[in-house]
């Protein structure tokens, strides 16, 4: 990922919009990938993708450089997915649950390995759905994008303790729904 500086951010602020396309190359499949694992598919994780990169266009200008604009983004693109969860949740609510995810397998030469892969994706993505989104968050910011601790925090805008906090209900409640996906022979 090529690092954007303090320059391009400024232009882009201003309306540059050959400098916020440089922002949006160097930072979009960070933020896909985020939204992604945080809201557990693509779809959504587009249409949050897209919410993203329309929330910077607009607050760029207040971008006070406190952080990093990698840090910044983390923080956005955290945020925008916790909401569409927080948001289809309450249309879940409001609906009988008819909607079965459709998955395209491909072609019928696929390999075992594409298979095993694919299942192992799908199993990560139902247990991380079942962790409440902060705790899903945290998970996905530390194990997967690899954030430390004080960076999550300070995407978060939480308190270090917080993340300990969120990371080990959620570690727990993972490797407790680990156990019960391997007792079921899954």
């Amino acid at each position: 990922m090529a690092k954007v500086n303090n320059e391009t951010i400024r232009a882009a602020s201003q309306g540059d919009e050959a400098a916020f396309e440089a922002i949006y190359q160097a930072y979009g499949g960070m933020i896909f990938n985020i939204a992604t694992r945080i809201l557990g598919n693509q779809e959504d994780a587009m249409e949050a993708s897209q919410e993203v990169f329309i929330t910077v266009y607009r607050k760029l200008a207040d971008f006070s450089h406190r952080s990093s604009l990698k840090t910044w983004l983390y923080r956005i693109t955290t945020n925008t997915a916790i909401n569409h969860i927080r948001k289809r949740n309450k249309e879940q609510e409001r609906t009988v649950g008819y909607h079965d995810e459709l998955e395209i397998m491909g072609s019928v030469n696929q390999v075992d390995e594409n298979i095993d892969q694919q299942h192992r994706e799908k199993l990560m993505s139902t247990l991380l759905k079942k962790l409440n989104p902060d705790q899903r968050t945290c998970i996905v910011l530390r194990s997967i994008e690899g954030l430390s601790y004080e960076e999550i925090a300070d995407v978060l805008d939480i308190n270090i303790n917080t993340v300990r906090s969120r990371l080990k209900r959620g570690r727990e409640k993972l490797l407790s729904m680990g156990e019960k996906v391997t007792d079921h022979g899954m």
